[in-house]
């Protein structure tokens, strides 16, 4: 099985359209947050659906030095994964996502969960990351992409996997998440494929 994409090399920079946050003053905004394009192939006969997944490997464990004047993440510093984009119930007849199709903005509180045309949303980890503030927190659904901390010494890795599955639809609730996906999908994976990307706000963020 084959995984691609138009819009960044594979292991090559992952351009701004495509982030939730960029660089600003005096710090990050909003970016344009895009979705982008992805093609796959070469799935196997007996595929009835596809379930994606975009995770980042490089996020913080704690948030104690993030975005903290005259301080940095260090490099060193354990971290945990972070969901950016959560689709399952795919139809087997959908090989591609078009750059914006799921996303073309980023949206305060999220956007919604629940079934498009090109699949069901999951919610990301800006669910769980924007919980305690008012203004921001919501279910965020589908793509919301790159926002890591502006002092984070790390560049951080976006790993997007297309799975192709033997079911049609995931025994999932109606509010589910990255590691739900994941243990749904289990004994019912027939192949996989991923592509990666970096990012990084910090100019001096090593790999």
């Amino acid at each position: 099985m084959r995984l691609g994409s138009r819009s960044f090399a594979a292991n090559g920079r992952i351009p701004e359209e495509f982030a939730a946050g960029i660089r600003g003053e005096p710090g990050p905004v909003p970016g344009p947050n895009q979705s982008p394009h992805l093609a796959w192939s070469d799935f196997p006969s007996g595929t009835k659906s596809f379930a994606l997944i975009c995770h980042d490997r490089d996020v913080p464990s704690t948030a104690d030095d993030v975005n903290k004047p005259d301080r940095t993440v260090p490099y060193d510093l354990p971290r945990v994964d972070f969901y950016h984009w959560v689709l399952v119930d795919m139809p087997v007849s959908v090989h591609s996502l078009e750059e914006g199709v799921d996303s073309e903005a980023f949206v305060p509180k999220g956007k919604p969960l629940g079934p498009t045309k090109h699949g069901r949303r999951g919610k990301n980890s800006f669910s769980d990351w924007f919980a305690d503030d008012p203004a921001m927190s919501g279910e965020y659904g589908g793509w919301d992409g790159p926002w890591p901390p502006a002092n984070d010494e790390r560049l951080h890795r976006y790993t997007f996997t297309i799975y192709a599955l033997d079911v049609a639809a995931l025994d999932l609730p109606e509010s589910f998440g990255g590691t739900d996906a994941l243990n749904a999908i289990k004994g019912h994976v027939l192949d996989s494929a991923s592509w990666t990307g970096t990012y990084a706000l910090n100019r001096e963020a090593r790999p």
